[in-house]
């Protein structure tokens, strides 16, 4: 039993290795490169969402995080769901 755990541990990096990056695409803040400006005031590892269209011409969004050097990086993109909602 003890000897499963180093075993997990490697299993379980090695998957964090193959886990596929989440690629820019038209509309996304980083598509083309980084933004000129930089997010001066949020704290490093903060998280914020960016909504868009996406190539299928859905409503998109979008979370990205900013790193130490104040640059951001694309970690997901999840398609939306139109809200519904009824007008009297």
């Amino acid at each position: 039993m003890k000897n499963l755990a180093p075993i997990m541990l490697v299993a379980f990096a090695l998957s964090a290795c193959a886990a596929t990056a989440v690629e820019p695409i038209p509309g996304s803040i980083t598509y083309g490169g980084q933004p000129q400006s930089r997010l001066s005031k949020a704290p490093v590892g903060s998280t914020f969402t960016h909504r868009l269209i996406d190539q299928n011409g859905r409503r998109a969004e979008e979370t990205y995080i900013i790193l130490p050097d104040r640059s951001v990086k694309l970690i997901s993109r999840r398609s939306i769901e139109f809200d519904l909602v009824r007008q009297r």
